[in-house]
């Protein structure tokens, strides 16, 4: 191999009395896919601040195609090395694909001399903007409308536009932090050719993903941290599921199917279901789903599966209270549920962990106290008063009941990993024991221990006596679930009990249908008998 694009060796860092990271060290290639995995907290997000010139190392040293690391600070220079297309969206949603892939550069002399020898901004040529940018998208096959705004566009299109910038700076390196995380099988596909493409220029990835099977499908060599530490680099190919699992946790085993984690199945019979207490009939939300009908009963798990255009995330988020079908009926524990109202979903005993915790389920200068008490300010003090002694109280029972590394109640939530984070979120919605647990694909972004912690409280929740709904298009979030149901664009394709395959089950998310599912349909229509 030739010099490495970036080299990391021996770096540490510390924050205060912690270690972010010990030693640790990851050398990626020209042209390659180079996964970088771990534990939440194992020092992935520090290794990226280091790369990025977002920090600097206490220790050890880092190097570009041979070359020492800019000065922390030196922007320019940083932006010809590398770039990092993180898991929430860093264009401008208001401006133009062209605006942002200038953006802060819109003419490349924008100034020129005047009479007294100074300067002069020259006026934006438009036209001409446009055209170097159809001709940058069109260098790396990126097939998007220079004039189209970034609003408009599919978050799949917003990262190529996102990688198309990075290279326009010169850059050779890109960080792919958690890129599939919003994407449907067909979107990860896409995105996973282009990034060949690019491979093939010359490009090199480092890839950051909780979706293990992802690393096997793109990456040529790994390296896991753990506890701050470098644990190991291997390639790919020699390197078993069970064996990178061990790595990244420490602990030895014989976990279930190759790349899964999750709740043990419970395929709790029709005769061992409790009473209704999520009913949903006919409901429609135009633009989303039509016509939708499914039923969670107490001591079930169910998972609702779909891809991003199959409405999954919208029935889950109407049931929350989010949005006001135009028709149908939703009820909870055999009441009508008024629709489109937040309070009076969290007053019938719906629970919700929203899909996006930076968004929609955290506020992040807030402390892990104050967000995970934020549904239950009623029980804080008397007369609407909220004191401080019986929040810090009520959620160290929170704390503790999920498990959540915090060194206290007070801690901003910000300053935890994201495993913690979603933990926090996870304890808000459960903070009232609701009837019915909505759960938008609740382990994105979070390690593989917090995963199966997380899935484990769920399956607690509804064995004592509720319900949970999970909504994901993650296999692993779905493996534990009593039932399944599969969304495609806007109905259900099909339902599918305890014990179902992996192709089944993406098959009906697809639009497909499998033999299997052929023969249940046939036996189906002849009442049942073969």
């Amino acid at each position: 191999m030739g010099v490495p694009v970036v080299e990391a060796v021996g770096v540490t860092k510390r924050f205060g009395a912690t270690v972010a990271l010990r030693e640790a060290g990851i050398t990626v290639e020209a042209g390659e896919s180079h996964a970088l995995v771990g534990r939440n907290g194992a020092g992935k997000s520090t290794l990226v601040s280091l790369l990025t010139g977002l920090q600097q190392p206490d220790a050890g040293s880092i190097r570009f195609a041979g070359e020492p690391a800019p000065a922390v600070g030196d922007t320019a220079a940083w932006r010809g090395k590398v770039a990092c297309v993180y898991q929430r969206s860093t264009v401008v949603p208001d401006l133009t694909v062209a605006e942002n892939l200038f953006l802060n550069r819109q003419s490349v002399n924008r100034q020129s001399s005047n009479r007294q020898g100074g300067s002069a901004l020259r006026p934006i040529r438009w036209r001409a903007l446009r055209a170097r940018a159809a001709e940058l998208l069109a260098e790396y096959g990126v097939d998007v409308d220079p004039g189209a705004r970034i609003a408009r566009l599919t978050v799949e299109q917003r990262q190529f536009v996102e990688i198309a910038r990075a290279l326009s700076f010169g850059a050779r390196f890109i960080v792919l932090d958690e890129p599939t995380a919003k994407l449907d099988a067909r979107g990860i596909e896409r995105l996973f050719a282009k990034l060949r493409e690019l491979q093939a220029q010359g490009v090199a990835f480092l890839f950051i993903s909780h979706h293990l099977q992802e690393v096997y499908d793109l990456c040529t060599r790994v390296t896991v941290f753990r506890d701050a530490r470098h644990i190991l680099t291997a390639p790919v190919a020699e390197l078993g599921h069970d064996a990178l699992v061990e790595a990244m946790t420490g602990e030895s085993g014989a976990p279930a199917p190759a790349g899964t984690v999750g709740m043990v199945r419970a395929g709790r019979s029709d005769a061992g279901r409790g009473a209704a207490l999520l009913e949903v009939d006919g409901l429609t939300l135009p633009g989303s789903f039509a016509d939708v009908s499914l039923t969670v009963c107490a001591g079930e798990v169910v998972g609702l599966a779909g891809a991003t255009a199959s409405g999954c995330v919208q029935l889950g988020e109407t049931v929350a209270g989010l949005h006001r079908p135009r028709g149908g009926r939703i009820a909870v524990g055999g009441r009508g549920l008024r629709p489109g109202d937040i309070p009076a979903a969290l007053s019938a005993g719906v629970g919700f962990v929203p899909e996006d915790r930076h968004l929609q389920g955290l506020v992040a200068n807030r402390s892990v106290a104050e967000n995970a008490t934020l549904t239950v300010t009623d029980q804080l003090g008397p007369y609407g008063t909220v004191l401080p002694a019986r929040t810090r109280a009520f959620a160290r029972r929170m704390i503790d009941d999920l498990d959540i590394r915090t060194p206290d109640a007070v801690t901003p939530v910000a300053a935890l990993s994201g495993g913690n984070q979603q933990k926090v979120v996870v304890a808000r919605a459960l903070a009232t024991e609701p009837r019915v647990l909505v759960a938008i694909r609740p382990t994105n972004g979070v390690d593989v221990k917090s995963k199966e912690f997380l899935l484990g409280r769920f399956r607690r929740h509804a064995d004592e006596g509720h319900a949970a709904l999970i909504v994901s298009d993650e296999l692993d979030d779905l493996r534990g679930c009593d039932r399944v149901v599969a969304m495609f664009h806007g109905r259900v394709a099909a339902e599918f009990p305890a014990g179902w395959s992996d192709d089944q089950v993406v098959a009906a998310m697809e639009g497909l249908t499998t033999s299997e599912q052929h023969e249940t349909k046939e036996r189906s229509a002849h009442g049942g008998h073969d």
